[in-house]
């Protein structure tokens, strides 16, 4: 199956610092894992700059200025809380990474493809309408679900979610709204410290807790048991998957036990139900990861996955 990937060089212009896990080198080495004879099959596309008017779908006018507003010179980084650091890159890199994801709703609603992978940074799902944080500048997700509601007239979008830390951004975005529906595996306690079973939204939220040391066979359950079923019930018209790499054993960020396998599972699942529910309609996007090995493994294997499904 012909998967297309999104991906820009601007996005290694981001670059929050010395030490920092959300370093350009994480992009390099997924692009490296997908640059060989297996992926070769593999339609790519430059990412292009989301528009001020798609980001207002889900951001503040005064939050949008103000993000964009911060252009670092030369070496210089502005700190906007402990984690999250902008560079003089990172304005534009953020802008590539949402329109990535917009033109992979595109692409999957006009037909040309089914599925679509975004290699781009800095991820978003952390993003709050009125907060950065997490490493995050702009609710890339959500603002791909809102454009599939605006400009495809979808009726319900659905962001499944398996980075090992809780979304928090995207479910603020959407957990007033019953269009939307966000499903999240996680480690607990972790940051950011939200994601608990009783967030539920208006009944369109839906968190399953992992502890820490949960291991492959725990977070197929949470996903087989729980998460798979209620996305299966909302019958979703376009799926976003929200693909972090960090709960892979090998994160420095955290403690959970997954491999390469079990994100070769769910990525064959979610696939299975965009094609029962969503036209096989179904766009990925980075998120975290910042073991450099097994992020490269992981995301080939879901790219993989991607492309056989």
């Amino acid at each position: 199956m012909s998967v297309l990937l999104f991906t820009h060089l601007a996005c290694l212009r981001h670059d929050p610092g010395e030490g920092h896990p959300e370093c350009p080198d994480r992009l390099r080495a997924v692009l490296r894992a997908l640059d060989t004879e297996e992926f070769a099959s593999l339609i790519r596309a430059e990412a292009p700059l989301a528009t001020v008017e798609q980001l207002l779908r889900v951001h503040p006018a005064g939050y949008v200025d103000a993000i964009l507003g911060i252009r670092p010179e030369g070496e210089e980084r502005v700190a906007l809380d402990a984690d999250t650091v902008m560079s003089a890159g990172s304005a534009e890199a953020a802008l590539r990474a949402a329109g990535a994801a917009i033109a992979g709703v595109d692409a999957v609603c006009r037909g040309e493809v089914r599925r679509v992978f975004c290699a781009t940074r800095p991820p978003g799902h952390h993003a709050e309408p009125k907060r950065p944080m997490g490493f995050c500048l702009f609710a890339t997700a959500a603002i791909a679900a809102r454009h599939a509601q605006a400009a495809h007239g979808l009726a319900k979008v659905a962001v499944v979610d398996f980075d090992v830390h809780h979304g928090n951004g995207t479910q603020a975005c959407f957990e007033a709204d019953a269009t939307l529906f966000y499903a999240s595996s996680h480690q607990w306690p972790c940051y950011p410290g939200t994601g608990d079973s009783h967030e539920t939204g208006v009944g369109n939220i839906l968190n399953a807790k992992l502890p820490p040391g949960a291991d492959g066979p725990a977070f197929r359950a949470a996903w087989r048991d729980r998460l798979l079923p209620a996305l299966d019930s909302f019958a979703p018209d376009l799926i976003l998957v929200s693909a972090g790499f960090d709960a892979h054993a090998a994160d420095p960020l955290a403690q959970l036990r997954v491999r390469e396998a079990d994100f070769d599972w769910l990525t064959t699942e979610l696939c299975a139900l965009a094609e029962k529910h969503s036209e096989g309609r179904l766009v990925s996007l980075l998120e975290g990861g910042y073991d450099l090995e097994a992020l490269a493994l992981s995301t080939a294997t879901h790219v993989r996955a991607l492309m056989r499904a």
